[in-house]
């Protein structure tokens, strides 16, 4: 009987190890972001906080910053960080999937001065703060210049849910913020491609190339595969499902080897197959359910997780230590 007992309180405390924080295990791990997408929305429903910001705050709350629940290691090399970049794809390649192509033409200018106005504005004041009053290098005041300048679709799944993605106003937001975040992006591709901080002309050639082959293989091959596949297996839903999946993947890969963000790939992916799939069809509620139960949650979790508030206390403007850092680029 004391052997018996002796096993059972073996096995319990080792079922308790596996409860030690922060946890290690993918398994546990998975299951307590389920919950938290689950239960968070519910709870802070009560308070009249939108699911958006409850998840963000969940994940401030379990990060390495809050009340270390998973272990930073895990969220930075482990699944969660691949289902956070899952998500931030699922929610730019929804963006363009939704966008009514006929009111984006028919908003076209209105687009492009709205996307120009919080383009420049935060750029050019920006750059000289950064340069002469922060004492920043040319290339570091550019960079953090073109991130004041940038703006990004969070919220658009609450819009989505809201059923409003189709008003003037979104339509509008939506345009200028792709063409902010690809002016941005494509910024940041040439920084990163500079030498030592010198951006010289052989940078903006192979940008211009990679970025052609990039548009032809996806605005002209896709299209033409695409529509072949779905005319030969127009009753297999599931295959029709893992394909889109595989052009939204495919098309972030290609963005980052042809030197820009996986998001703008995504967000290409999305606007191809956007005259594709029908609107009120079986896979675009498919595409829409796996994005707004999985992946985006996780994202939104993520970006909690990363939030560091004691970091704008500990360390103010202008105490960066990284020489890597463009920062100390001269």
């Amino acid at each position: 009987m004391n052997g018996l007992f002796e096993q059972f309180s073996k096995e319990f405390q080792n079922l308790i190890g596996e409860f030690k924080l922060p946890l290690e295990n993918p398994i546990l791990t998975f299951s307590l972001l389920l919950l938290i997408i689950l239960f968070s929305p519910i709870i802070l429903r009560r308070f009249k906080i939108p699911g958006l910001i409850g998840l963000i705050i969940s994940g401030v709350i379990i990060g390495p910053n809050g009340f270390q629940l998973i272990s930073e290691a895990n969220m930075k090399t482990g699944f969660v960080n691949m289902f956070s970049k899952i998500g931030l794809l699922y929610i730019m390649f929804m963006a363009g999937l939704e966008l009514d192509m006929q009111d984006f033409k028919r908003y076209r200018n209105k687009s492009i001065t709205f996307g120009a106005l919080t383009f420049f504005i935060p750029l050019l004041l920006g750059y000289p703060t950064c340069r002469y009053a922060l004492g920043l290098s040319e290339i570091a005041s550019l960079l953090t210049a073109s991130m004041f300048a940038t703006h990004t679709l969070v919220a658009y799944p609450i819009v989505s849910k809201f059923g409003i993605s189709k008003m003037e106003a979104v339509a509008i937001a939506v345009g200028g913020t792709i063409l902010t975040d690809t002016a941005v992006l494509i910024i940041l591709a040439v920084i990163s491609g500079s030498d030592n901080g010198v951006i010289n002309t052989n940078v903006l050639i192979h940008l211009a190339i990679t970025l052609s082959i990039f548009s032809l293989i996806m605005f002209w091959g896709v299209p033409k595969i695409s529509r072949w596949f779905f005319r030969k297996l127009e009753s297999e839903k599931s295959s029709q499902f893992i394909y889109v999946l595989s052009i939204l993947f495919f098309s972030a890969f290609l963005a980052e080897v042809a030197g820009i963000e996986a998001i703008i790939g995504a967000f290409v992916a999305g606007l191809v197959m956007n005259r594709l799939i029908p609107h009120s069809s079986t896979l675009m509620n498919r595409v829409e359910f796996i994005g707004n139960a999985l992946f985006i949650p996780f994202f939104l979790i993520s970006i909690g997780m990363v939030v560091n508030v004691k970091a704008l206390a500990n360390e103010p403007l202008g105490s960066c230590r990284n020489p890597e850092c463009f920062c100390h680029i001269q």
